[in-house]
Parts: C-alpha cells; structure tokens; sequence
C-alpha cells in the first residue's frame, strides 16, 4: 500500500459489535459505517478496498456515494457471503455451524485457522497468536450475531447502480466464501473484471500473495519490482541443535549480549516466526511478577537496543508487539518450515529447537513439532533407501533420527536392517543392543538379531 498514487487513502471501518467499535452490535449496523465515511473532505476519493463480508460494504459505499470512489476492489467476497435464497434446513445447518465455531472461539480447538487459512494450519505460533488475536477481537455471543448478520446481508440489488470499475478477485478453492459469490456480483455489475487465483486460503495473506500484484496494477497501472532490502551484514539466527547468531559466517560471543535477557528475546522472536510478541509477554517472561509495567517497559527498551544492534536492525517494535523482520534477517527455522520434501527436511534440520531450554513452556510446542516432523520425513526416507537397495544411505539417516529419538524403536529397527543389509555386521549388533535397551525401557521386547 506504500506504493499507491499521492492523494489516495486507505480507510478501515470497524465492524461494529467490536471492542472499539463504542456501540453493540445489531443487525441493523452492518453498513452504518459508511456513514463516517461521508465526513472526509469533499475531494477526497480512493479506491474502496473490501475483504471477505466487508465486500458488500464496499460495493453499497460504491452505490451510495459514487463521487467519493475511484474503484472497487474486492478479495474472498462479493455481493453476499453465502449462497443465494437458502432453505429453512441449510439456514438451520448454518445457524447450528455459526454456535459451534462461537463456541470455540478464542480457544485452542477454535477451528478458525484451519478454514480460513489452512496452508497456515501447521504453524502453531500462528495458531497461537490467532487465538490471542480472537479472544481480544469480541465474545462469542458477539461473534455468532456478527456470523447471522453476514449470512443475512445481500446487496445484489444496488450492483446495477455501481457507476465505477469493480476488480473482483478470488481464490479458486476459496473454502469460507465460494468463487461463485465473485462471478455472481460481476454479472450484474456495469463494469467489472475477475481475477481468479489458485489456492484454498481465504485470508489474503496466506498463501501466495500474487493477487497484490494485480491489485497494484489495477491502482497504479503497473507493478513495482522493488529490489527486497539486503539482510543486513547477513545475518542468521541459528535456532536448530544450538542458539547461535551469526553474523556474515561468524558467531557472535555470548559475551557481546550483555545479558541473557537479550538472548532470551531473540529466542522468543524465533519461536514466532516473524509473527508479534506482544510486550505484555515479554514482560512476564523476562520479570516475572513486575506490575510496573512503566520500569520493565524501560528495562525492554534497553534491552531491544542491545537485540538491534547484535542484528543490525532485525526487529519491528511498536508499542504493543515485537517481531523478527524476516527481510533483515535469516532464521534457520523458518527454512526447515519451507522445506517442501522429506529429503529437504532432514537436510534443515539441524537438530532440537533450543536444546538449551528443555523446560521453557514457550519453546516445548515448537520443539515438538519440529523433532516430529523431522522424525516422520526421515522415517520416510530410510525406508525408500533401503526400498531402492541403498542401505549406506538409509543407515545414515536412521543413526541421525536414533540421535534425536532415542526411543524411537522404528529408527532402531531401520538402523540395524540397514547395517545388516549393508555387511556391517559388527555395527549392526552393536545397533541392536541400543534398541533392545531402548525396547528396555518401554516395556517392548525385540526381536533377537538373525545371526550373519
């Protein structure tokens, strides 16, 4: 959005029913924020921009005030949110779908992620932060009377009055709001083109974001390949088998931190993924108990200064949160999250999520879901080496998973057949006397091993 013309305005209307919105929710004030909108000065005009239910907002500011909008830009949405003239039973499947997904709202089986952003399901930190992110947008009872108002709003019949141009994109699985709903409204709008991008997401910033692309030329009239910034000094964030930072290849001394706490944030950023931290957290992380909240606020600012200046920058604070700048600087996690491959997986990993910190509550869910992975892809391909008669290879990366899991029987079980099958017989009875002690230790007998 940096990029839009001179003059243009971004405009963000609250969904009433909201916290900040001052005013509880009825179904009667779905689109009473367009009425504020009307106040900015009269040569005031933009391109109305609407995601999701707030498309039909958009498109109804379009109608009423033409003189005030240069273009109409929708993404996930259109003139409605659900199919046109339901039954009394889908309205009845839909009602009872809106009370169970308010039920879990805000909790940690709320289903939100997985619908609306399911190339984003697998990263916990997400899901976290989500679920934080719920908890202070609005209850449930608000959510369910926000959830009946959308399915309840239709402005099909205004479209025909939609004097300027309408760029209406969508994805082609949209699973929350159907491609059709998009074809639909430019069938009877005067002026309107579809674009129509593959993936599942609903949300705009999950998955590729191409459609940024013909949005800034739909504004603009071209795209911009601006160069992305050079991560500064090269810097690297080594969370996997160690904590380390690396700058241009050399690790910086624990003795250039000053204090643990500097570490302890970077530590906590990674656990993030370039998502926000907010400072309420790291207060309680780093002064456990401090109500004055104006001294550890100081005490963070010292401390962010010392994070900055060991990554040359690398972080994004406001004044509620803090973030990782993933342009500025590389983190080793979120390369093994991209690997696409059980081969690119096992290469990433280079062993536990901060080792150093077995019992931080914040860093366990991480660590399990990596070594889990991890542990699953190189299951895969000791097997598929020894399917395709390559058991050095297999055996390689069984003793790398034996490493990690020690009780991890399969491992065992694929590190001695691979070594049988490889002629290293001395080796295989060695492997086998650490899987029967592992066996051991969970009560599982196993097998003896076949004599040469």
């Amino acid at each position: 959005f940096t990029d839009l013309p001179p003059g243009d305005y971004l405009l963000a209307v609250n969904v009433a029913g909201t916290p900040a919105s001052g005013f509880q929710q009825t179904t009667q004030t779905g689109t009473g924020g367009i009425q504020p909108v009307s106040s900015l000065g009269t040569n005031s005009t933009g391109n109305d921009f609407g995601f999701s239910d707030g498309g039909a907002t958009s498109l109804l500011f379009a109608a009423t005030y033409p003189e005030r909008v240069r273009s109409v830009i929708l993404f996930g949405s259109g003139a409605m949110t659900f199919a046109p003239d339901p039954t009394r039973a889908e309205r009845l499947r839909r009602s009872a779908s809106f009370a169970a997904f308010a039920k879990a709202w805000g909790t940690r089986v709320s289903p939100f992620v997985d619908g609306f952003g399911p190339s984003l399901a697998k990263n916990q930190e997400f899901r976290r932060w989500h679920q934080r992110y719920e908890r202070s947008c609005c209850d449930s009872a608000t959510l369910r009377d926000l959830l009946e108002m959308s399915s309840e709003t239709d402005v099909r019949e205004v479209l025909p009055q939609v004097e300027v141009p309408v760029l209406l994109m969508h994805r082609q699985d949209d699973g929350i709001v159907d491609v059709a709903r998009s074809h639909e409204a430019a069938a009877l709008l005067p002026d309107a083109r579809v674009r129509i991008f593959p993936g599942v997401d609903h949300l705009g910033y999950a998955g590729d974001t191409d459609w940024l692309d013909e949005l800034e030329r739909w504004v603009t009239g071209s795209v911009s390949r601006p160069e992305r910034p050079r991560r500064a000094a090269g810097v690297r964030i080594v969370t996997l088998g160690r904590f380390a930072v690396e700058v241009e290849g050399e690790e910086v001394p624990v003795s250039a931190w000053g204090s643990r706490h500097a570490r302890t944030i970077v530590k906590r950023l990674a656990v993030a993924r370039g998502w926000p931290v907010t400072r309420e957290e790291l207060f309680e992380l780093l002064w456990p108990g401090e109500t004055d909240r104006a001294r550890v606020g100081a005490r963070l600012s010292v401390q962010l200064s010392t994070v900055r200046r060991i990554l040359g920058g690398g972080v994004v604070a406001d004044r509620s949160s803090v973030r990782l700048d993933l342009d500025e600087v590389s983190l080793d996690l979120v390369e093994f999250d991209r690997a696409e491959d059980d081969g690119a997986v096992v290469a990433t990993f280079g062993g536990h999520f901060l080792p150093e910190d077995p019992d931080a509550s914040w860093a366990s869910p991480t660590r399990a879901e990596v070594a889990a992975r991890f542990a699953a892809a190189a299951t895969r391909q000791a097997e598929r080496y020894l399917t395709d008669g390559l058991p050095g290879r297999a055996a390689e990366v069984a003793r790398r998973l034996v490493t990690v899991e020690e009780l991890d029987l399969r491992a065992h079980e694929l590190l001695v057949t691979a070594l049988l099958d490889a002629g290293q017989h001395a080796a295989a009875t060695e492997a086998h006397r650490d899987w029967q002690r592992a066996g051991a230790e969970l009560g599982v007998d196993v097998p003896p091993l076949e004599p040469a």
